[in-house]
């Protein structure tokens, strides 16, 4: 594919110019230079610029319209792809291939369980498919008869109506508690409560395309709209009040959506992770055993033998006053910052030192994020004056001084703000191909790099940062025993407070984040198996004398984000085919007993 003269002209200044901060010392495992660049760089900010576009035009969720042109402009993609010259394509081009290619596949395969999801609703919105239709109408900009629209209407509200009755009645009598898969009624029944909302929104946004335009659409459908209208606000009533249990103002049940052992599978092949579920909870389990020696080793020091629960409450009681905790993050990212940069571990442009800022977070927003949210604004969780008691000490205890050492570093330098700033600046075309093993595993190497460089001062220090790494082995076996059905929100909640040593709401919090569904369904795994991914990378290629810390982290963050895998094949120019897949088993064989 094409480049451009002033581009690759810009890329060489670029180069340049950020020449002196790079401080290379010697030769690379074949890292890609910051300027490198690849042959399909313009083919994937096209492919993601029409991806976007064609969102946008076919906004419904779950609409057959908008899966089948999804489904028919990733199908062309791949035809196109393959007639690309693989051989002739640079290590970068080479990459590049093998990640749109890898997406390409399972954008579509992703349409198949859309497509299974929604024919799970139907049953609960029968009516679905004329709202669809109404708006698809609309966008294809055709002309309509307010008269039949008016009827059509009529015949809608009437079908939500008697929708609403059925469930009602239904759920009112029992009949759903009863019945053999009440948990699954109710998974179905939270994603149709999502997609009713959507629906309404959807003819609101119809409705106010012709209403008060076309005065004859008015005359005909003001009425029936207005009945139509209500009864999706009714029905959406009994779906969160009647079926799901949700009162208002009190925080929903957590109920998420398990996709099942064959949707794991999926999402492991999309994210290069070759390793079965039950070879993923012994790594979860193995690194457990670890941070439990080194939690009895910390209490130990702090003279409670082996009972490092014990120690891990001393720990939480030692947070600051209500009011000092910005104060408190401030200093700890500093110290972060200055601590990366004295080691000579990675570069820190200054930009990216001015420009990240702090926010609180509301009372609303901890419920489901009970600890620090990061990027170039770092989101701090700590108690305001309209919590209960209760829920003041939870958030207390859970942001102590010593576990958030271990998070700030991890929520911006050299953490989630340090790759936001580099991503956004160097191979951006890779967002599409974004992961959380990259972006949650990066950070959570660091945790485990600074662990091993003495960051933690104190036996304080090492406790709140083991409560961190064992929490990331515990979201690998929750979050993977969710998905297959092995695992209830609840039976999770009960994990996090007894294994790991968490505070009930905050770990209601954790959960009620993990299956609500705003997240992918490996992302909670993601942590740590990606922090194990980038550990033994850098064990391979930084142990062996092949790079420095300086160029290892540099590279990464210079080469965008993709699978660590992919990672690996860039700094160490693994050979790649047009059929590439996962196979760096990169914590070894973790069923063995040897």
């Amino acid at each position: 594919m094409r480049r451009t003269t002033n581009r690759l002209t810009l890329l060489t200044l670029l180069a340049t110019l950020t020449a002196p901060l790079v401080h290379a010392t010697r030769a690379t495992a074949q890292a890609p230079e910051p300027a490198a660049t690849s042959a399909l760089r313009d083919t994937i900010e096209l492919i993601a610029a029409d991806q976007r576009a064609l969102s946008r035009r076919y906004g419904v969720a779950y609409s057959p319209a908008q899966r089948e042109r999804m489904r028919e402009f990733y199908t062309s993609w791949r035809a196109r792809l393959a007639a690309v010259d693989f051989e002739a394509l640079s290590q970068e081009g080479r990459v590049d291939y093998v990640l749109l290619d890898t997406e390409l596949r399972y954008r579509l395969t992703t349409r198949d369980r859309e497509a299974r999801q929604y024919e799970e609703m139907l049953p609960w919105l029968p009516f679905a498919p004329t709202i669809m239709d109404l708006e698809e109408t609309r966008r294809r900009l055709e002309p309509i008869d307010p008269a039949q629209i008016a009827a059509t209407l009529a015949r809608l509200a009437q079908r939500i109506d008697s929708t609403r009755q059925h469930v009602a009645e239904v759920w009112s009598g029992n009949a759903g508690r009863r019945s053999t898969t009440p948990t699954l009624a109710r998974v179905v029944a939270r994603r149709t409560g999502m997609l009713l909302q959507e629906l309404r929104e959807t003819l609101q946004h119809w409705n106010r395309f012709y209403a008060g335009y076309d005065p004859i659409y008015t005359w005909w459908t003001a009425e029936p709209y207005a009945k139509a209208d209500s009864a999706l606000a009714s029905y959406g009533k009994v779906l969160r009040e009647t079926v799901l249990g949700i009162r208002p103002g009190a925080p929903e049940p957590m109920v998420g959506d398990p996709i099942g052992a064959d949707g794991l599978e999926i999402d492991l092949a999309h994210e290069m992770i070759p390793y079965s579920i039950d070879e993923l909870i012994a790594i979860a389990e193995r690194e457990f055993a670890w941070c439990e020696a080194e939690y009895r080793k910390a209490a130990r020091e702090m003279g409670f033998g082996d009972d490092w629960r014990a120690a891990l409450e001393q720990v939480k009681q030692r947070y600051v006053p209500p009011g000092d905790q910005p104060r408190l993050i401030r200093d700890l990212a500093r110290e972060a910052e200055a601590f990366v940069e004295e080691h000579g571990l990675l570069t820190v442009p200054p930009l990216a030192k001015e420009v990240w800022r702090m926010e609180m977070m509301s009372p609303e927003r901890q419920r489901v994020a009970p600890f620090f949210l990061g990027g170039e604004v770092i989101q701090v969780s700590y108690p305001t004056d309209g919590m209960t008691h209760e829920e003041k000490l939870m958030s207390m205890r859970g942001n102590n001084p010593h576990f958030s050492r271990a998070t700030v570093h991890h929520e911006l330098i050299p953490g989630h703000h340090l790759q936001g700033f580099m991503t956004s600046r160097y191979n951006a075309h890779r967002g599409m191909f974004s992961t959380p093993f990259w972006g949650e595993g990066w950070a959570l190497y660091w945790e485990m790099l600074l662990w091993d460089l003495d960051f933690p001062r104190s036996p304080e220090d090492r406790i709140g940062m083991l409560f961190w790494r064992s929490h990331r082995a515990a979201r690998i076996i929750f979050s993977l025993r969710f998905h297959l059905g092995t695992m209830t929100p609840d039976e999770a909640v009960d994990f996090l407070v007894e294994r790991v040593g968490h505070e009930r709401a905050n770990a209601e919090g954790e959960v009620r984040r993990s299956v609500a569904g705003d997240y992918s369904p490996l992302y909670q795994a993601a942590y740590m198996l990606g922090g194990i991914q980038f550990r033994a990378l850098h064990q391979d290629l930084v142990g062996s004398g092949q790079m420095t810390d300086r160029e290892f982290h540099d590279a990464i963050l210079h080469g965008g984000r993709m699978p660590v895998e992919m990672v690996r094949a860039r700094l160490t120019g693994e050979p790649l085919t047009r059929d590439y897949s996962a196979r760096w088993r990169f914590a070894g064989d973790p069923l063995s007993r040897r």
